[in-house]
């Protein structure tokens, strides 16, 4: 037995010693320690039995080569298990990988040349055929195709491609040829900043994870500790086989294994899982804070609405033309790119009016624009602004408020100091936001809407979707302030949102919910990134983040239950310490399997 067990424990020791005198430099007791204590204890106590038969009286002069060994083996076993079912956990982030094209079709001195696809840098034009993955992100330059975008963003119909749209890196081409500008290559790729993203998350610390690792740091001493203590009592009673067998199971069943991958191994499916449905999660403290969320503020306009509004009337002041009017604010919207803006450069196209630059140009944040043009003052806004240079509009009041009940932003046009008329614009609420408005309210989450339209129109889209708490008039830069305020109610919150006007308040919130389809800035700033336009993602996130929470803790429930009614039971010596070692490494894969049953979890 002493041959056979020697190697065991040099070569599949080794990792646990190691690990053990590591402990010991650091002044930081872990599971390596107690391992390599109660195997070497049991090892050297046999060795002292073989080589000095002498000294020990007959009846304690047993050896236990076979426990150190056993021990080792199945702690081992337990962990490659563990390995096994972690791999099969982590398929998200194979599935991702092997959507990195490895080779890239590149014009270089107006040849085509294959080159590696990391090497394809910033401006480059890249060559596409059908069949082949696109290797970069970048914009269509040249031709047009059809693009399976399916695996990346959950959008099963192929989406087409013409000059001008942005195409993604590790989508596949499905028909035609085309030519696209590089503009994100290697590391800055959309996947290669979700693969980064699902890694990091799936290796950040909670903290549940941090309070069970300061449980762990103080368990581990206590164990050592009563397992000293049970080996004592057992000798002053007389029976040293007693101690011994007891010392080493009391060590081998507190080993906090399962304590210490409870929450990674939770974890790590569901941010997997997530990444699968088209929810990235950027760690685990959202899915803490997920848990408790008791409110989501939604941005009104890109984000319950399409954010494509069209203008739906035109109200003409003094027989001024619809032309005019539609041509003036064209002028002086021209080169934003809010979706109201762009509904009225829209409009000014389709009706083949001339649009003019501007000679200056002055933002009023919230309220509209002041240009020069055609020799002219030009201003475009709300009632506020109006009001602020002097155009009566009293007598139109009726008229503002009957269009903004059916939900039309309204915007005055003047010029010169004068009313020209009024541009009624409207936007189309998304499919099923009512449907996530009443899941959100079957959860018992409150559901508030931020929008810088006035309160009739507000209430009007608020009215089709189902959101009663309504918070008007908000400028760009007060939504952060509304969300404190919600926060200073003692509510966990979280805001949805698209834009770069809504990236403060993402980042105050609890939880930032960035719209895949928004700015680069949004994404950001979210804690949660929802890949496809979809508001249903928000509640499958939501729910997602709690069923991972609810892994975590029945993970360290039946973890702590083990230890807590395995100790006395070693300490007793009704426990033989292989039985230990069986128990133990049982304990660590049933924590692995129960993690792995999230993939089986209706989101």
């Amino acid at each position: 037995l002493f041959i056979i067990t020697t190697p065991i424990m040099i070569f599949g020791g080794k990792g646990f010693f190691v690990g053990a005198w590591h402990a010991i430099k650091s002044r930081v007791a872990n599971m390596d320690l107690l391992i390599a204590l109660g195997t070497s204890t049991a090892y050297l106590y046999s060795a002292f039995v073989v080589f000095l038969p002498g000294i020990l009286p007959v009846e304690e002069k047993n050896v236990y080569f076979e426990v150190s060994a056993i021990i080792i083996a199945f702690v081992l076993l337990g962990k490659y298990m563990e390995e096994i079912i972690k791999k099969r956990s982590s398929a998200a982030i194979r599935k991702l990988l092997d959507l990195k094209p490895q080779t890239a079709r590149v014009i270089r001195d107006n040849a085509e040349v294959e080159i590696p696809a990391e090497s394809v840098m910033v401006d480059e034009i890249v060559v596409v055929r059908p069949g082949e993955k696109i290797p970069t992100d970048g914009i269509v330059i040249e031709g047009h195709s059809s693009v399976d975008e399916k695996l990346l963003t959950g959008e099963s119909v192929p989406v087409e491609k013409k000059t001008g749209d942005q195409v993604i890196g590790g989508t596949l081409n499905k028909v035609g040829s085309f030519k696209f500008r590089a503009s994100r290559v290697g590391a800055d790729t959309t996947l290669s900043q979700i693969i980064k993203m699902v890694e990091e998350a799936q290796t950040s610390s909670s903290q549940i994870q941090r309070l069970a690792d300061r449980v762990a740091s103080y368990f581990v001493p206590a164990v050592i500790g009563v397992a000293f203590l049970s080996a004592i009592v057992w000798i002053l009673t007389g029976n040293s086989t007693a101690a011994l067998l007891s010392f080493v199971a009391v060590l081998i069943i507190a080993c906090p294994c399962a304590i210490g991958i409870a929450t990674p191994a939770a974890l790590m499916v569901g941010v997997g899982k997530g990444a699968e449905l088209g929810i990235l999660i950027r760690g685990a403290e959202y899915l803490e804070r997920a848990e408790k969320l008791k409110a989501v503020v939604f941005d009104k306009t890109g984000t319950l609405t399409k954010g494509e509004p069209e203008v739906t009337e035109i109200v003409s002041v003094n027989s001024v033309s619809e032309s005019e009017i539609i041509q003036l604010a064209a002028i002086a919207e021209k080169g934003s790119e809010h979706p109201l803006a762009e509904a009225i450069i829209k409009r000014a196209q389709m009706m083949g009016l001339s649009i003019p630059d501007a000679e200056a140009f002055e933002a009023v944040p919230g309220h509209g624009v002041k240009v020069k043009a055609l020799g002219k003052e030009i201003i475009i806004g709300n009632r506020r602004l109006m009001q602020n240079i002097g155009i009566d509009i009293k007598d139109k009041e009726a008229m503002i408020s009957a269009l903004e009940e059916k939900g039309n932003t309204v915007m005055i046009v003047a010029a010169e100091g004068k009313l020209k008329g009024f541009i009624a614009v409207a936007d189309t609420v998304k499919e099923n936001a009512a449907e996530v408005i009443k899941g959100l309210k079957d959860e018992r989450i409150e559901v508030v809407m931020l929008t810088g339209d006035n309160e009739r129109t507000a209430k009007a889209i608020g009215a089709k979707v189902g959101i009663e708490r309504i918070i008007a008039n908000v400028l760009p830069g007060d939504k952060a302030k509304v969300v404190k305020e919600l926060q200073a109610e003692g509510k966990v919150v979280a805001m949805v949102g698209d834009g770069i006007n809504d990236s403060p308040a993402l980042a105050q919130a609890d939880i930032g919910i960035a719209i895949g389809s928004g700015s680069d800035v949004a994404k950001e700033t979210g804690g949660i990134i929802l890949v496809r336009d979809d508001l249903r993602d928000v509640i499958k996130g939501i729910k997602l983040s709690r069923a991972t929470m609810r892994k975590i803790k029945q993970n360290l429930f039946w973890a702590l239950i083990y230890n807590t009614v395995g100790i006395p039971i070693a300490a007793f010596g009704l426990l033989n310490p292989i039985i230990a070692a069986a128990a133990m490494a049982l304990s660590s894969l049933s924590v692995v399997s129960n993690s792995a049953l999230l993939k089986t979890v209706k989101i």
